[in-house]
């Protein structure tokens, strides 16, 4: 899942980039509101964090744009603790939630969790597709036998975009689009090698090859 944060403060950015990384997302950074708003435009965030506070153009501006335009991503504001009109003015130009500074890391991956679960017509934290048990708390995925399986931090980013489109044909344009961030690379065969991985985790009946468009997530293997 493919995360964009909007935040100008660096060592803050830094840590949440680190923390989200080891939740499951892949974090593209934006420290200023030009950049943010031009990547929120241009690339398919499944989620956004977005500072009020930002250099160049004013976070509730970014919002507002992205709305008008239509672009429907899930966006959470982070405000400063007392500014109650800031959390108002956020929520009327199409924020989805908001968050007050300070906060704690583990509330706003709590928040995130639940926005994306909504966006996706999930109401809990394990998603349940075709037998298999994915588990976004402790990032491991429980087999139809009762066995289970942990993953790597790019195995559960990738198993999760598939539970999450089952019958879909996923491109590796599309993976690379969701499931990693502006600075990985993921060229050659390096998706290949994560099906594989996957493959020999879950059953090759869970993720078939098309050949020339990409790869099936079967609603019934």
């Amino acid at each position: 899942m493919r995360l964009l944060l909007i935040e100008d403060d660096g060592g803050l950015a830094r840590g949440l980039r680190r923390d989200l990384a080891d939740a499951g997302y892949a974090v593209d950074w934006a420290g200023n509101g030009v950049d943010g708003a031009f990547w929120g435009t241009e690339q398919p965030y499944d989620v956004i964090v977005l500072d009020l506070g930002l250099p160049g153009k004013a976070g509730l501006e970014v919002l507002a744009e992205w709305r008008a335009a239509d672009i429907r991503t899930p966006v959470l504001i982070l405000t400063a603790r007392d500014a109650w009109h800031e959390r108002v003015d956020g929520l009327r130009a199409g924020a989805d939630d908001y968050l007050g500074k300070p906060f704690h890391v583990q509330e706003l991956i709590a928040r995130l969790q639940a926005l994306t679960r909504r966006s996706g017509g999930q109401a809990s934290l394990r998603l349940r597709v075709a037998g298999l048990t994915l588990d976004e708390d402790r990032r491991c995925v429980l087999l139809a036998d009762g066995g289970e399986q942990a993953l790597t931090a790019t195995e559960f980013r990738l198993l999760r975009a598939f539970m999450r489109n089952p019958d879909k044909v996923l491109s590796k344009e599309w993976i690379a689009d969701h499931v990693y961030d502006q600075h990985a690379e993921p060229g050659g065969n390096t998706i290949e090698v994560y099906v594989r991985r996957l493959r020999s985790k879950i059953g090759r009946q869970h993720l078939r090859t098309r050949r020339g468009q990409g790869y099936v997530f079967p609603s019934r293997p």
